[in-house]
């Protein structure tokens, strides 16, 4: 049985994290560029975004893994910018598991707290109580070598919370993964974070993982935070091209702008706060805000503006995606039914639609391509 918040030692109470104008320099990289994020006690921030960002640096400087140049880290209102590494009391669990392959499940976990000097009887409690907050407790006594991936990295998980650290840093634990063991234990590390409370930050370049963990995702780029927010808001109302471009899976669509309003694919939209504001743009429309209606063949023979062909459907489950092309050859992607992979064959001609949902439009670039852009 896993072990509940009030029998457990391993649980805390959150504590509130700010950087404040932070900088790092790599030689002529500027790696952290500003940043600035408060974060609320008992929150999980997911920073995102591509390699080089400044994302890993970000957590390593809190954990004191990286000296920043300028700025400062407060954790629970205490300037912690040049405290050591071990007088900071962080839990971090990195990509690699860095289990000891000589030590026992138990023994690793309480490696932390040997090194805390705390005695063998209360070490094998706190140890067992990690252990069985992860599900892991049976196997105290396995070695690494005898466990599965997903089973090393929940005693990594163990090891860090088994501290009772102020702070949990997770630096891309999941990436050496395969896809269904991502999924269980990213939804395993939320429930034990949102049951202990602990502020935690989580460095990952996988969209889903952040979108699917953080209560705010927060994305970099060239050392700079884009933006912070909600999952949701980040997704339906990003604020600026970076964010629009790089977060989920967008069209690249043909439109003219008005100031406040786009026309694209027949539909006039609001214009998201950033976006270019008039003349001819390109609107970035996501997969699930375009509609297909499969047309009649008398439909079809009078095809005009609004209408598209299909170039091939994929089936996703519960979900499919349709590759149409326009009449002006530009891909577009919608999201569709799977059912409707039985009618969106390809050929079909089918009338395009583009919900009434705001968009974020860019200046139309040479040469540009109008095909659905997506970065992991």
């Amino acid at each position: 049985m896993t072990a509940t918040v009030a029998n457990s030692s391993v649980a805390g109470h959150g504590v509130a994290v700010a950087f404040e104008d932070l900088h790092r320099w790599y030689g002529s990289v500027h790696a952290l560029d500003g940043l600035t994020i408060d974060i609320a006690p008992g929150e999980l921030i997911a920073l995102l975004g591509p390699s080089g960002c400044g994302k890993t640096t970000a957590l390593r400087a809190l954990g004191g893994l990286d000296e920043a140049d300028a700025g400062r880290i407060l954790v629970d209102g205490a300037d912690i910018t040049h405290v050591p590494t071990n007088k900071r009391n962080m839990g971090i669990v990195f990509q690699a598991y860095s289990l000891f392959p000589n030590m026992t499940a138990r023994d690793n976990v309480g490696y932390g707290l040997r090194l805390r000097g705390v005695d063998p009887a209360a070490r094998k409690r706190r140890a067992d109580e990690a252990l069985d907050l992860v599900g892991l407790q049976p196997q105290a006594g396995r070695y690494p070598h005898q466990m599965s991936g997903g089973q090393q990295q929940r005693v990594a998980l163990a090891r860090a919370l088994a501290i009772e650290p102020k702070v949990l840093l997770l630096d891309e634990p999941l990436s050496a993964l395969d896809a269904k063991v991502r999924r269980q234990l990213r939804e395993e590390i939320r429930r034990i974070q949102l049951m202990l409370g602990i502020t935690t930050l989580f460095v990952t370049h996988d969209q889903e993982e952040a979108l699917a963990m953080g209560d705010r995702v927060g994305v970099m780029s060239a050392g700079r935070l884009e933006q912070i927010a909600a999952p949701a808001e980040l997704y339906d109302r990003p604020k600026t091209r970076f964010v629009a471009e790089f977060v989920g899976l967008t069209n690249r669509m043909p439109g003219t702008a008005d100031g406040d309003r786009v026309v694209v694919g027949g539909t006039s939209v609001p214009l998201l706060p950033g976006s270019a504001g008039r003349g001819p743009v390109i609107a970035l429309v996501r997969p699930e805000n375009i509609r297909l209606t499969a047309l009649t063949d008398g439909a079809a023979a009078s095809a005009g503006p609004g209408t598209a062909r299909v170039v091939a459907t994929s089936f996703l489950g519960s979900l499919g995606r349709t590759q149409v092309v326009l009449p002006d050859g530009s891909l577009v992607v919608a999201q569709t039914a799977a059912s409707d992979s039985s009618i969106l064959v390809p050929d079909t001609a089918v009338r395009l639609e583009v919900a009434p949902n705001p968009v974020f439009t860019v200046e139309p670039e040479p040469a540009s391509s109008s095909a659905a852009t997506a970065v992991a």
